[in-house]
């Protein structure tokens, strides 16, 4: 009989051992069950496939190769009877796809029309790591016009957004006579950040720029519907891409994961503040024609703040604002109204 007291004395002073034994396991089942998916997500998500349209897209391309990596670009012929060339620089994080909605009303236009993927962007190659610059994007233009054989061609540019500021650089080099550089023609800017001061980025970008521990997460851990959300908002409520749209960005982006080098494209942002007397100076100083094509309900580059900056600073520049509801990407929320205020300054000089 006196061993029960010692057996139950034994079972109490081992009761909060054990059950604390149980937490802590239950709590490591949790924490790997959170963490297993997490793990998962972040060492590999397999790309999207290409749709027909986006597969229709590369397949009437080319590639050309600059300084060991591989530069996607389109080459159309077009119109009889004329000698113009536009080339079309696109903005990020997206790639040549946005002119797919004005493409063919080009050609009816020029008689060549170009438009390449930026290194790290869409069927381009994205190499890992490495120091993306606007200077080697303005480089990677010139080294195509000159495999094309347009070097002594006079050109007609139209750009978006980051493309606005590789465009920048290229007009420095053109006004300063620098080798190698391209012939402008015109020069038609569209929405993007040529102001540092006037550019709001969003705050995914800001994180992926500025902070380096948590950018590798985060541009594994940016999914479909990050994207997504994050497109939509400098879409106007009116002129969203579709689904199969949303899907196609998403696909060019995720292409040769195309997500792993978000953060180091960022830079340009940071490079848009140091370089702003050589890049802005060259918009204020040119002689070329100049056109801005604005959508006013743009986050990034909000109205009326940057427009009211363009007309003090660019004087020389005409300018066409387009409907209220259109947003940051005017090419494919309006293509009639970005053609027509397009092919108006065209026909202008």
């Amino acid at each position: 009989m006196m061993c029960l007291p010692v057996s139950l004395s034994l079972r109490g002073r081992n009761a909060p051992s054990l059950a604390a034994t149980l937490n802590m396991r239950e709590w490591w089942i949790h924490v790997g069950l959170i963490c297993i998916p997490l793990v998962a997500v972040y060492l590999h998500i397999p790309p999207p496939q290409l749709s027909p349209a986006l597969q229709k897209w590369h397949s009437t391309g080319q590639v050309f190769n600059f300084r060991g990596n591989k530069i996607f670009y389109r080459d159309s012929n077009g119109a009889l009877g004329s000698s113009d060339v536009v080339i079309l620089l696109h903005g990020f994080p997206t790639s040549s796809y946005d002119w797919n909605k004005i493409w063919e009303p080009l050609t009816q236009r020029f008689h060549r029309v170009i438009a390449l993927d930026f290194l790290g962007f869409g069927f381009s190659d994205k190499p890992r790591p490495h120091r993306y610059s606007i200077f080697e994007q303005a480089s990677v233009v010139e080294a195509l016009v000159a495999h094309l054989g347009l070097s002594n061609q006079r050109v007609n540019l139209v750009s978006h957004d980051y493309g606005d500021t590789v465009a920048l650089e290229l007009l420095y080099r053109s006004d300063q006579n620098r080798t190698g550089h391209l012939t402008f023609n015109s020069l038609c800017l569209s929405n993007g950040g040529l102001f540092p001061e006037a550019h709001y980025p969003r705050l995914l970008q800001t994180l992926l720029k500025d902070f380096t521990v948590l950018a590798p997460i985060l541009t594994r851990l940016t999914n479909f519907m990050v994207f997504q959300k994050g497109i939509g908002e400098v879409f106007g409520p009116y002129t969203q891409p579709s689904d199969a749209d949303f899907w196609d960005m998403w696909t060019s982006l995720r292409y040769n994961d195309g997500n792993l080098v978000l953060d180091s494209i960022l830079q340009y942002i940071n490079q848009r503040f140091k370089h702003r007397e050589r890049w802005v100076g060259a918009l204020t100083s040119t002689f070329i024609p100049l056109h801005m094509i604005y959508g006013p309900l743009d986050p990034v580059n909000p109205h009326p703040q940057f427009i009211r900056l363009y007309q003090q600073l660019v004087q020389r520049s005409t300018l066409t604002v387009l409907d209220e509801h259109i947003s940051h990407y005017p090419q494919l929320e309006d293509p009639t109204g970005f053609l027509n205020a397009y092919f108006n300054f065209i026909h202008s000089f």
